[in-house]
């Protein structure tokens, strides 16, 4: 894969990755299409066996971004931390995470990008607020994170309404200086979501649709994940009590 020139890179593109083949080809396509210039791809596996690697690499050039690169996860099993390898290895100032699976708007990027190079610490990616929408997926699940994002809005002050939803901006100084404790699932994003606001930091949201995704199988495990977000939610509510 090709390196990056540094200087040049405007944000990071994080994309954890687990059998993938399916989908990675029409991300690249679709990244390449829509994302605004400026970004390096990272491409974040666990083992060398997964699928996503040989269709990714047999992709034509002009079907994959121009900087792409592999991060192979160290840190741990599972998307939890795949996407702390991701960001770890990331060089530019502004750090995307998405799915491969194409759950997430694409041409939301750009505007989420500009506000974190404004100065927001976090950037959500909201289904929640006018102008968001989710377009299939569980129930439970769906209802759950809204509940949980609408409370947490309401009652903590939080500056989203959707602080479950993976999709979000970070601005690099950020995440260098924030302690990832999570240790399993996609609760790191609500974990730096929290820690951003209760430690002085912006968090800004913007409207974006989410579309469940059509290949492959998802690696969401709501029972066994569900505590840990809870974790997240109580520690929330007993800042705001502490403020108080």
């Amino acid at each position: 894969m090709t390196s990056p020139p540094m200087a040049s890179l405007r944000y990071s593109v994080v994309v954890p990755v687990y059998n993938e083949g399916a989908n990675v080809g029409a991300f690249c396509r679709k990244a390449r299409a829509v994302l605004p210039e400026g970004y390096e791809l990272l491409i974040c596996y666990d083992f060398d066996e997964d699928d996503t690697l040989p269709a990714l690499a047999a992709l034509a050039e002009d079907e994959k971004p121009p900087v792409v690169r592999l991060v192979r996860n160290t840190l741990g099993p599972g998307v939890r931390y795949a996407i702390e390898a991701g960001i770890r290895a990331a060089v530019a100032p502004v750090i995307v995470v998405m799915m491969a699976d194409l759950s997430d708007d694409f041409p939301r990027v750009a505007e989420m990008v500009a506000r974190a190079e404004r100065g927001a610490d976090v950037v959500c990616a909201s289904r929640y607020m006018p102008g968001g929408r989710q377009i299939g997926g569980p129930w439970l699940k769906k209802n759950l994170s809204r509940l949980a994002g609408l409370t947490l809005h309401w009652f903590t002050g939080l500056a989203t309404r959707d602080p479950t939803n993976s999709f979000k901006a970070y601005r690099r100084d950020f995440l260098r200086r924030t302690v990832i404790e999570s240790q399993t699932g996609f609760c790191l994003g609500l974990e730096l979501t929290v820690k951003a606001h209760f430690g002085g930091g912006r968090v800004e949201e913007v409207p974006a649709c989410w579309y469940d995704r059509a290949c492959g199988q998802s690696r969401f495990r709501l029972a066994q994940w569900l505590p840990h977000y809870l974790h997240w939610y109580f520690w929330a509510f007993r800042r705001r009590w502490l403020t108080w």
